[in-house]
């Protein structure tokens, strides 16, 4: 493994507030436009594979989106007919074999933070998922906000079935919180894969759509979050991801104090002054 899967790209400098729209990825496909962002894995020959490479930039990129100010939703998806196929076997798979425990735990590890990110980015992120979606490709899958589906889709989490355990980037925290307990303990020891029909049925996909319809329907749920209030519905993801771990009380205290910074914004005086004339609010994300 090279010092790349630890690097972070200065140009996504953490801690300053930056403009994305205009950043030229390596290992992907970006474009960002009024509002929503679009990542489009393109490597179709391959089904979509990550490397060392797009595990890592991927990371800087989502770590980079908590400061940015033009980037409001993002939109996750595959090239071709297929969302991700996982971890490249001859990129990844092939050299993980000849490493020792040290540099594994530095990959796991960086592969995890990817997830990190992806949850703490403020931006809602709406996963288009058809064909194969398998292993970290599941992951990111399930790592995102929302999941748009299409019946031919098959998601699986086939760590169990390379002799991984199913405890990888996150699986056995998120994955019963989507679907249950129990399925997703079905899902991770087996390693078999879910269906379309299925996983809206289990909750997994928020809905399905047809194949030829399913980028320009998540990128209109895009365009529909981004035209929204912005700021309040990434206090809405932070609540969502930070108040797994409170107890009733605290979470009711922590949204009570979420909501009384949100009270403060225009949008809600926005939103207000709309009402009382009858029209639809602009909101501004301020």
């Amino acid at each position: 493994m090279t010092d790349d899967t630890d690097r972070v790209d200065p140009s996504l400098a953490a801690g300053n507030r930056c403009e994305l729209a205009g950043y030229q990825a390596r290992h992907f496909q970006w474009q960002a436009s009024e509002g929503v962002a679009t990542i489009t894995l393109n490597r179709p020959e391959r089904k979509n594979p990550l490397t060392f490479d797009s595990y890592a930039e991927l990371r800087d990129l989502f770590a980079s989106l908590r400061f940015a100010t033009d980037v409001h939703v993002v939109v996750l998806q595959g090239a071709g007919d297929n969302f991700c196929s996982g971890g490249d076997v001859h990129e990844i798979i092939g050299p993980l074999i000849r490493l020792k425990a040290p540099e594994l735990l530095m990959f796991t590890r960086m592969t995890g933070e990817l997830v990190k990110t992806m949850r703490a980015c403020p931006q809602p992120i709406v996963a288009a998922i058809d064909g194969v979606c398998a292993g970290a490709g599941a992951i990111l899958a399930m790592a995102s906000d929302l999941r748009l589906g299409t019946a031919r889709s098959k998601t699986a989490f086939l760590f169990n079935r390379v002799g991984l355990a199913g405890c990888d980037m996150g699986a056995c925290a998120i994955l019963p919180r989507l679907i249950g307990q129990g399925r997703a303990s079905e899902l991770l020891y087996t390693g078999r894969a879910l269906g379309g029909e299925e996983a809206e049925r289990w909750g997994f996909f928020n809905r399905l759509v047809a194949p030829e319809s399913l980028q320009a329907e998540a990128h209109s749920l895009a365009a529909q979050l981004a035209a929204g209030p912005t700021f309040a519905n990434g206090i809405t993801k932070t609540m969502l991801h930070q108040e797994w771990s409170m107890t009733i009380e605290q979470a009711i205290e922590a949204e009570a104090q979420a909501q009384a910074l949100c009270m403060l914004t225009e949008d809600f005086g926005r939103a207000y002054r709309a009402f009382v004339a009858k029209q639809k609010p602009a909101f501004e994300g301020n």
